[in-house]
């Protein structure tokens, strides 16, 4: 099948060329477009929070999301003079489109604001820059704007910054890897080219996804990055086939093809099926997202969905094309020959499967109880939603929470909204409902991790059919924290009646803690499956492609233990803070769940890769007639080196998550490259090896 795609490619070289050209141009368009409509939302669709988001925003007007909290310094400020300030608080809020002050309270030298919007938060974080300039003009000049919305508007320039020097720092640093690899050479525009086809079709299919569904923030982070990664990993493979099909294929006389058109046919018949295979593991790997029923999350799937597919497409039908172009001389170094042309790599390698060979149960002990050591700190781990803490402290949204947490708590910045249905129009308003909300409102602010509970008997508290009533509460801690998710579901467990409220009465909580609790519940309850789904499906793809049980069983959980290793060593960076300083990342009590939940997906999918090379070259000299043990040593000697080099080219790529701002970006990048490192050698070179050559045949 794949030389038959080949040779179709082969004689269409002007349209496939001009094809990936207009990608190209679309790229550029969707790289500039994307991110305006791109979003941080977490909402969980079919949950309490949701249903308490749509409450306030049919019946109050308000969107939670599109809140913000204002925070204003000031120094011996008389009543008249605060009275004042609030005025002109109010009078600047009033430039976002139905705006209300949902609570103004003058504390500790600070006026604190509470701004409730009926925006959505893309809307409302468009418009965090009209809502500072007009603090300003009103005389608030120093207010601290923050709020979910404002983290947004000033998170993006930070995003757009990190991915641009990000992707300089991953070019460059795959540049140099490239030439060690291949040496010096118009080879080297092979990778680039797939990885510039991958990139900017992905990011094609994005901005029309971005139309009809939401789109996290991260997704160009995590496609150019990745994408460049992964597609320079395949074509690498390919191009180093390729170049030994050459020299197998020399003397070849074919009346039919030229010297490298049928090296070319080769090579796609063995690395372009093995490629095909890596990419269609590593998609179905990623597709299991799609189980978790949160958009943020599936979201991320979809991105890194189309990132392998989409890198396979471009290494069966742009590269053949380009290397066909070519051809021996073009692909041939020049001065500087790599490391893939040198025998002393190979023989490097062959040494190593003969070490292997004369210890397979040791070297297999050995690499099992390294992952073991490194999955150890994944015990502590602990997980958030998401984290206020985890951004630039020099941001001014950043400093707002700093300073709101200072002096009132971390809780200030995201306040819960509970709200009690009565289910009859106008029943909050009777006598009963308002004896009722009073000694329920008594109780919220008594419980220890209220800092305070707020209600009234206005239009900005109970709805103007007067079936709702409504709360804003203030916890003490960061709506991540163990305490706050507490509160959430001893409120959510609430007997109203013991209130006064009637039997058909109840209670819903929303608001960033409870859609936090919500994220996690949803994402968390849906792992088990993604983890068996994962499994699964990679071992039945592998099971069909190496008609074997044995060896896609032990790739299989073989992977499954890198990832653990990986895990591991995201949680000492992270939450141990050991090599943290290295990055520039700051050590956090919580990391980001979704990026955990993604890692493993894609780290599953993306690891297995490695395995799948040495693998089907193992089942290539399988075919051959080769014993296991020669089988393996083989395998070894032909793939160690470059599976090594592209292994180190796709961490060099991921630097540029690594050294960004955004904490979970920063996760998602040390255990990528971490898993992908660990994958490419202790299990590649040791653990794997050493369990096929103790097998000693398929069963």
């Amino acid at each position: 099948m794949l030389v038959r795609l080949t040779k179709a490619v082969l004689r269409h070289r002007r349209a496939v060329i001009v094809s990936w050209l207009l990608v190209g141009l679309l790229g550029i368009y969707a790289s500039v477009a994307l991110p305006d409509r791109l979003t941080a939302l977490t909402s969980v669709p079919g949950s309490q929070s949701a249903a308490a988001n749509d409450v306030l925003s049919s019946r109050f007007g308000e969107n939670d999301d599109g809140s913000f909290t204002i925070v204003y310094a000031f120094k011996n400020a008389t009543p008249a003079q605060i009275t004042t300030m609030q005025r002109e608080l109010t009078d600047a809020v009033s430039v976002l489109p139905h705006a209300r002050v949902l609570q103004q309270r003058a504390l500790a030298g600070t006026l604190f604001a509470f701004v409730s919007t009926d925006m959505s938060l893309i809307d409302a974080a468009n418009a965090t820059a009209a809502l500072r300039a007009a603090l300003r003009q009103h005389g608030l000049t120093g207010a601290l704007v923050t709020g979910p919305p404002a983290l947004e508007h000033d998170v993006r320039p930070v995003l757009a910054d990190d991915l641009r020097r990000g992707s300089a720092l991953a070019v460059v640093i795959a540049l140099l890897l490239l030439t060690l690899a291949l040496g010096w050479g118009f080879a080297l525009i092979v990778p680039f080219a797939v990885a510039a086809g991958t990139v900017s079709a992905a990011l094609s299919i994005m901005l029309v996804a971005a139309h009809f569904f939401t789109m996290v923030l991260y997704i160009p982070n995590v496609i150019e990055l990745i994408g460049l990664g992964l597609a320079i990993d395949y074509s690498l493979l390919v191009v180093h086939r390729f170049r030994r099909e050459l020299a197998a294929t020399a003397d070849d006389r074919n009346p039919v093809h030229t010297a490298s058109e049928t090296a070319l046919l080769r090579t796609m018949a063995t690395a372009g099926r093995t490629v095909a295979l890596a990419g269609l593991t590593a998609a179905a790997g990623l597709s299991v997202l799609f189980l978790i029923p949160v958009p943020f999350v599936r979201s991320l799937g979809a991105a890194g969905l189309v990132v392998p597919a989409l890198a396979v497409c471009a290494a069966l039908t742009l590269q053949p094309v380009l290397l066909s172009l070519l051809g021996e001389r073009g692909v041939t170094p020049r001065g500087i020959r790599g490391l893939l042309a040198s025998e002393s790599a190979a023989s490097s390698w062959r040494a190593m499967a003969a070490l292997v060979q004369r210890h397979p149960r040791r070297t297999l002990v050995a690499g099992l109880l390294a992952l073991a050591v490194m999955a150890t700190p994944a015990a502590w781990l602990r997980v958030a939603p998401a984290s206020l803490t985890s951004i630039p402290a020099n941001l001014e949204s950043a400093r707002g929470v700093a300073y709101v947490s200072a002096r009132i708590g971390p809780g200030g910045i995201t306040p819960h909204s509970v709200i009690i249905d009565l289910r009859q129009p106008g029943a909050a308003r009777s006598a009963a409902a308002e004896a009722a909300r009073q000694r329920f409102a008594a109780a919220l602010s008594k419980l220890p991790e209220s800092f305070a509970a707020v209600t009234d008997t206005n239009t900005l508290f109970i709805d103007p059919t007067g079936q709702y009533q409504r709360f804003l509460i203030v916890g003490r801690h960061g709506f991540e924290d163990a305490a706050t998710q507490a509160l959430v579901t001893t409120i959510r467990a609430y007997d109203l009646t013991r209130f006064g409220y009637p039997a058909e009465a109840r209670v819903i909580v929303g608001g960033a803690p409870a859609q936090g609790v919500d994220f996690l519940e949803r994402v968390y309850g849906s792992f088990p499956w993604l983890v068996l789904a994962s499994l699964l499906l990679a071992y039945l793809l592998m099971v069909r492609a190496f008609r074997s049980r044995v060896l896609p069983l032990i790739a299989v959980l073989l992977n499954l233990m890198s990832v653990a290793a990986a895990v591991g060593v995201v949680s000492l960076v992270f939450r141990f803070g050991i090599g943290a300083a290295l990055i520039g990342a700051q050590r956090t009590d919580y990391l980001e769940s979704w990026s955990l939940v993604f890692l493993f997906a894609m780290l599953f999918g993306l690891s297995m890769d490695y395995q799948v090379f040495l693998v089907s070259r193992i089942r290539e000299a399988r075919d051959s007639g080769l014993a296991m043990a020669e089988a393996v040593a083989e395998a070894l000697a032909q793939t160690g080196a470059v599976i090594t080099l592209a292994a180190i080219t796709f961490a060099g790529a991921l630097t540029g998550l690594i050294f960004g701002h955004i904490a979970g970006l920063q996760e998602l990048g040390v255990g990528l490259g971490v898993g992908v490192l660990i994958d490419a050698t202790i299990v590649r070179v040791l653990i794997l090896p050493g369990a096929f050559m103790l097998l000693g045949r398929e069963s």
